[in-house]
């Protein structure tokens, strides 16, 4: 019986990304009391493809070639946006180290990082596309959106590495 409420309610959970997905990924983990990351795997066929966390350094810095993005902190306390471009890193003392000493800098955890998502699916009447980076629980450590032009879309440039990265990365859509 407990497996049949567990597959409804994921039933249930798909339905409603169904029905919105450009419902806030967070809010809507809080609301049904899962993680993140189930509800990206939720999402409709098409607009999420999930690597592994080992493609956390990589992925990084190929996002330090982008040039301009947002990157996003989403917490219960706060959302913190950075707009700009994003520094390359390396590995030492345990972390991720972002090389650079103003702007966005600090120290990742990048062993923790258990998957690398792919979205993309409107969001506030726009197509929108960002990276989550997720750690072992299925929580978001953080996302990097793609760029926009002066027209408000997405940038080309950066839409085409983002999925070239999903490519490389090994991304599997999620149905």
């Amino acid at each position: 019986m407990a497996i049949s409420v567990v597959k409804s309610a994921a039933a249930d959970l798909k339905a409603q990304m169904q029905e919105n997905p450009a419902a806030v990924i967070e809010d809507v983990a809080r609301q049904w009391g899962v993680s993140p990351r189930d509800v990206i795997e939720a999402l409709p066929a098409g607009m999420a493809r999930l690597g592994p966390g080992a493609g956390f350094v990589a992925a990084m810095n190929d996002i330090a070639g982008w040039g301009e993005v947002t990157l996003i902190v989403h917490s219960d306390d706060a959302i913190f946006e950075f707009t700009g471009a994003v520094p390359p890193g390396e590995i030492g003392r345990g972390y991720f180290n972002l090389a650079q000493p103003k702007g966005l800098h600090g120290h990742l955890r990048h062993e923790n990082c258990g998957g690398v998502a792919f979205v993309e699916r409107p969001f506030m009447g726009k197509a929108s596309a960002f990276v989550a980076f997720l750690n072992r629980s299925g929580g978001i450590m953080f996302k990097v959106f793609v760029g926009r032009d002066d027209k408000r879309e997405l940038r080309a440039d950066q839409l085409a590495r983002f999925r070239a990265l999903a490519d490389q990365l090994g991304g599997e859509t999620v149905a």
